[in-house]
């Protein structure tokens, strides 16, 4: 299940996401919208909003850092 994470070095919201993921051993894809272009194009194509973390989980989009919300999209697993 692709996990893909729109982010900025300058966001701490952002930094506990990927802390999160790589604790839980779960591999991502980061996008880091002030560097790239494209990835910041396709983030407001995508949400209308600029505001990040934004989290696709296999097409489930998450607005910011929600624990609740990554574990039921990863299957229900409120465990993580």
């Amino acid at each position: 299940m692709p996990i893909r994470i729109y982010s900025s070095p300058l966001c701490p919201f952002c930094q506990q996401a990927k802390r999160f993921f790589n604790e839980k051993g779960l591999d991502f894809e980061e996008f880091n919208v002030l560097e790239d272009n494209t990835a910041a194009k396709r983030l407001i194509e995508m949400t209308g909003q600029t505001g990040v973390p934004v989290i696709d989980i296999d097409g489930k989009l998450i607005l910011g850092f929600d624990r609740t919300k990554i574990a039921q999209a990863l299957s229900g697993d409120l465990s993580l």
